[in-house]
C-alpha cells in the first residue's frame, strides 16, 4: 500500500487507475448483493464512458456530467466513467425536488445526465439524459469495453461541482479541482489508514462531499468500498457488523440513531479499526458511546466546509477516555488545520487559505462577503480573487486549552474547538447567546440524547429560545426547564422544550435546523 500512495496522483482518475492496475482481482465495490472487483468495475466504467460519449452528441467529450442516481452500481461506475473521459461530476439528488435539480442542471450547464431510473422527473430536466439501470449495467460484466483515449486531465481541471444551500434560497455552485482534492487525499487517506483487505463504509450520498473520502480512501489503497443501502442506513450497527467493516465514516447523528435503537452496546462493533465523524458537531457523549461500542477503533472528528475540499482539520481522541479534553460546549475538538493550510481569525471566525481552498463560486456574485484580502481586510468582489485570499468559513472557533489564539494569523498546528456558526449567535433580551451552549446543557440532563435549540420571533418583536430533544429509552418525566435553571442564566433557558422521537435530518444526514424551527413554530 505504501508504494501505491507514493505513486504520483495528479487527478482522481490516477487514484483509481493506479490501484486497479495493482489489485485487479481485489473487491472494489460491494452494494447489496453486488460485488465487483477492480478489474470488473474498471470495465463497467469504460462501458458507461463510451455510452456517455455517444449520448452527448458533441464533437468533444462532455465537460460536465450530471449523476442522477440512487445507491446502485451505476452511481459508482458512472463517477469513474466521467473522469475516464476527462469530465467533471455534478451529483444530483433523485429525492430532490424537480425545481432544484432543474436549477442545478441549468446553472451548471450540464452536457448530459446519467441516471439509473430512480428519479421520476428526469425527462423534465433541461439536458440530454442517458438511462442505464443497475441490471443493464451488471449484464455487461465480463464483456470487453471499447477502447477509449486516455484523458488529458490536469490538476487545474474541474473534478466535481457541488451545490450548497445559499442564504438567498438559491443553491451555490462550489467547483473543486483535481489539485484541490488530490492535496486533500494525500493527507487524509494515510491518516485514515485503509489498505488491501480492509472494508470502508460509504454512508454519504454523492451530493455530500465526505463521500469523496469514502470512495478514494478505498479505491486509492486497494480496500473494498462497502456502500450502504437505504435500509442499511436505518440500522447502522447491523450494517457495520454484518459487512465486517474496518473503517467507518458518517455524520454523528448516526450515533444517536443507533442509541435510539438500543443497538450501540459496549463491544457491538468489534471489527472497526478506524471511525471518523464529520458534517456536524460531534458531542463528547456521542463519541464516548461509539468508543465503547467500537473498542478496537480510533475515533476521529473532522471538520471542513465544501469550499475547503471535504475536511480541513481533524482531531483523534485518545484511547483512554479519562484523557479526553474538556471543551466549552461539550463537543469533540476539531483539531489543527491540515499541514498544507493556513488559518487566521476574524472576530473569532475561522478563515483559511491554501491548496484545498476552491477558486471561488461558480457564480462570482456569490464571492461577495466570503473572502478576505491577503492582509485580512474585506475583499472587494470587483477585484480578482487570488490564491492568497482567505476563505471565510462562517464558523466560530477557539483554541483548545492551553493554546491561545489572537486575532489574525494562527500559528501552524493550533488545535481548535468548534463553537458554532457565526449566525448561531443570537441576542435574547439584549444578551448574546450561543445556541450550542444551551444545546450542550440540555444534553447533560438525564434522559436526553440529543437537542437542537433555535431562536423564534415573538409577537412583541423580540425572540425567544425553543428546543427539541430526543430521549433515551425509558426516559422518565423531568421538568427540563427547571433543571436547566440550575445550570444556565434565566435568559438562556428555552421558553419551550419539546420531546420528539427523532430530530429531522436533511438529505445529507445532518440535523435539519430549518425543519426543527418549523416544527417548533407549530408545536
Amino acid at each position: 500500500m505504501t508504494d501505491i500512495l507514493r505513486a504520483e496522483r495528479r487527478t482522481l482518475r490516477d487514484w483509481f487507475a493506479h490501484t486497479a492496475a495493482v489489485f485487479p482481482a481485489a473487491t472494489a465495490l460491494e452494494i447489496g448483493d453486488t460485488r465487483l472487483t477492480y478489474a470488473e468495475l474498471t470495465a463497467l466504467a469504460d462501458h458507461v464512458a463510451h455510452r456517455l460519449l455517444q449520448r452527448s452528441g458533441a464533437d468533444a467529450a462532455p465537460r460536465r456530467v450530471g449523476l442522477l442516481t440512487g445507491r446502485t452500481a451505476v452511481a459508482y461506475a458512472g463517477y469513474l466513467a466521467v473522469h475516464r473521459i476527462g469530465g467533471a461530476v455534478v451529483p444530483l439528488g433523485p429525492a430532490f425536488p424537480l425545481a432544484r435539480n432543474a436549477r442545478v442542471t441549468a446553472v451548471a450547464q450540464l452536457d448530459v445526465i446519467l441516471t439509473d431510473g430512480s428519479c421520476n422527473h428526469t425527462a423534465e430536466l433541461p439536458a440530454p439524459t442517458l438511462t442505464l439501470t443497475a441490471e443493464d449495467l451488471l449484464a455487461l460484466t465480463g464483456t470487453a469495453p471499447r477502447d477509449l483515449p486516455e484523458p488529458t486531465t490536469v490538476p487545474d481541471d474541474l473534478a466535481y461541482l457541488l451545490f450548497t444551500s445559499g442564504s438567498t434560497g438559491e443553491p451555490k455552485g462550489v467547483p473543486i479541482r483535481h489539485g484541490n482534492v488530490c492535496t486533500y487525499l494525500e493527507q487524509a487517506v494515510p491518516h485514515y489508514g485503509p489498505g488491501p483487505g480492509d472494508r470502508v463504509s460509504q454512508t454519504f450520498d454523492l451530493t455530500f462531499d465526505p463521500s469523496v473520502l469514502d470512495l478514494y480512501a478505498a479505491w486509492g489503497t486497494g480496500a473494498a468500498l462497502v456502500a450502504a443501502t437505504r435500509g442499511d442506513l436505518l440500522r447502522p450497527v447491523r450494517f457495520a457488523t454484518a459487512r465486517a467493516l474496518t473503517h467507518w465514516n458518517s455524520v454523528p447523528s448516526v450515533i444517536s440513531l443507533a442509541e435510539r435503537l438500543r443497538a450501540l452496546k459496549p463491544g457491538s462493533l468489534p471489527s472497526l479499526r478506524r471511525s471518523m465523524f464529520c458534517g456536524e458537531p460531534l458531542t463528547l457523549r456521542q463519541a464516548q458511546a461509539w468508543a465503547r461500542a467500537a473498542g478496537n477503533s480510533t475515533v476521529d472528528n473532522a471538520y471542513g466546509p465544501t469550499e475547503l475540499t471535504v475536511t480541513c482539520t481533524g482531531h483523534r481522541l485518545p484511547r483512554d477516555l479519562d484523557a479526553w479534553p474538556d471543551t466549552p460546549n461539550d463537543t469533540v475538538p476539531i483539531g489543527p488545520l491540515h499541514p498544507a493550510l493556513e488559518g487566521r481569525l476574524l472576530d473569532g471566525e475561522l478563515c483559511v487559505r491554501g491548496p484545498q481552498r476552491f477558486a471561488g463560486y461558480l457564480d462570482p456574485a456569490d464571492n461577495a462577503g466570503r473572502f478576505l484580502t491577503p492582509d485580512g481586510s474585506p475583499y472587494d468582489p470587483r477585484t480578482p480573487l487570488t490564491k492568497a485570499h482567505w476563505y471565510r468559513t462562517g464558523d466560530r472557533v477557539t483554541a483548545l486549552s492551553p493554546a491561545t489564539v489572537d486575532e489574525g494569523p494562527m500559528p501552524p498546528g493550533t488545535p481548535l474547538t468548534h463553537l458554532g456558526r457565526v449566525d448561531q449567535q443570537v441576542q435574547v433580551h439584549g444578551y448574546r447567546v450561543e445556541l450550542g451552549e444551551v444545546e450542550a446543557a440540555l444534553r447533560h440532563l438525564p434522559g436526553i440524547l440529543d437537542a437542537v435549540v433555535v431562536a423564534l420571533p415573538t409577537p412583541d418583536g423580540s425572540v425567544e429560545l425553543a428546543a427539541a430533544h430526543t430521549g433515551a429509552p425509558g426516559n422518565c418525566t423531568v421538568d427540563h426547564r427547571a433543571e436547566l435553571r440550575h445550570h444556565l442564566p434565566p435568559y438562556m433557558v428555552p421558553a419551550r422544550i419539546t420531546a420528539v422521537v427523532s430530530l429531522p435530518l436533511n438529505a445529507n444526514g445532518k440535523v435539519d435546523r430549518a425543519a426543527v424551527e418549523r416544527l417548533l413554530r407549530t408545536s
